[in-house]
Formats: C-alpha cells, structure tokens, sequence
C-alpha cells in the first residue's frame, strides 16, 4: 500500500494537500504543530476540516489518524509577527516579519520522524514559491535539499511532495475543484483558516479572516481570480 503523511495545519494549502494525497494514496495520516502560534485558532478548525474532505471525496477508509505535535519550544526562541503581539511588516532584510526561521525545516524534520514510524514514504506539505510571502525555507531548492538530507540522515527514500510548488492561489483553488468539484472549494472556503491574526468573526466571500494581513490578500486575490476565470 502507499501511505502518505499530510503536513495539516488547518489553513486552505494544507487543506487542497489532504485532499491532493486522499485522491491518490491508499492510506493517509496527517500532522499538526502547536508552536505557540499566534493564529493557534487554525489548529481548532483542523477536525472539522480533516472530516470535511474524507466526506466530500468518500475517502474515509483512507484517511487515517492525526498526529499533533508540541513544538512551543519554536515559538519560545522565535521572535516573530506569527509568535509575538508585534506588527506585521517587512522587515530591514527584505524578509516578511511573519517568518519563523527554521519553522519549515523543523516541521520537515519532526514529520519524517513520524513517517519513518509509521511507515510511510511520502510526506506532503503545503509550501509554495509562486504565490508566498518570500519565506526561503518555501524555496523548491529548500525542500530538494531537505530531501536530500532527511534520506541520508535516516537512511530512508521519503519523497517530499509538495504539490502547490508552481501554483497560483487562483490556481489552488481550481486544484480543489478538480478534485472534489463545487463541494470542496465550498468546504474550504467555509472552514478552513489562513488568516495570521487568527480572525474567525470576520467572513468575506473568500472565507474567514481580517481581511488585512498578507495570507488574507493571497486567499481575497486568489479566489477573485478564480471566481473571475469560472465566469
């Protein structure tokens, strides 16, 4: 059997991936994170989600369990707009203050973990380079390296999949639709969460969020994309 582990956090890329790898592995577990996070609100929405899609794609005897891990220690020695009550703003590097250095590559690292467990070769997480906040460790030289490194160090062939790596977030959404047609891009839509302020009052056409950080203007921008190309 192919077995697939989905780095989930909740939030609409990590979403499009579970659904991505239920469309094609026979067996799937997913991976969340707790790092002290300031958006930690998408953690809350993440079973709601998971069973969301099992449901619309009728792929509940192949999703199986979710893994959630206590990384604080990230959060702890981060010092971050994602993991502080600070400003979200560019900084004098020209990087995002939103980037947690190290977050992806720790993510990797501790779900390879998992995967070399569980037995599963594949590991699919959500990064980007086409439509992202310029984060390196979402470079696809980043995680061919990570590859490279994780087989070698534990001495395994894991395939990192990253399918959204070349995608727009118009893009992303018609994923969706290929895949689970109208009633996947309505779930993720409803109940997934990217906003970095963790807004879950606030509901706009392209789902939920305040509707002024950087992930707010990518999904806003991306689904007026895509609804502009299914019109």
């Amino acid at each position: 059997m192919s077995e697939a582990l989905v780095l989930f956090s909740g939030g609409q890329d990590s979403a499009t991936c579970l659904a991505w790898a239920l469309d094609r592995f026979d067996r799937v577990e997913t991976v969340g994170f707790d790092y002290g996070q300031r958006h930690r609100a998408e953690l809350d929405v993440r079973d709601a989600v998971r069973d969301g899609i099992a449901d619309v794609l009728k792929a509940g005897d192949r999703l199986g369990i979710d893994h959630m891990l206590d990384l604080g220690l990230l959060g702890q020695i981060s010092e971050t707009s994602l993991t502080r009550e600070t400003e979200i703003a560019m900084r004098d590097d020209g990087l995002p203050s939103t980037f947690v250095p190290g977050r992806n590559l720790i993510f990797l690292t501790f779900a390879a973990a998992l995967a070399y467990r569980r037995g599963a070769r594949h590991i699919v997480t959500g990064v980007c380079e086409t439509d992202y906040s310029g984060y390196p460790d979402c470079r696809d030289d980043t995680i061919k390296a990570m590859q490279v490194a994780l087989n070698l160090g534990m001495e395994r062939r894991f395939v990192l999949e990253t399918p959204l790596m070349w995608l727009t977030k118009a893009a992303t959404w018609q994923m969706a639709e290929a895949i689970g047609g109208s009633a996947l891009v309505e779930l993720v839509r409803e109940r997934t969460l990217s906003c970095y302020l963790g807004d879950t009052e606030t509901r706009h056409d392209w789902g939920m969020g305040c509707g002024d950080c950087p992930a707010c203007d990518l999904r806003r921008t991306g689904y007026s994309e895509y609804r502009s190309a299914c019109s």
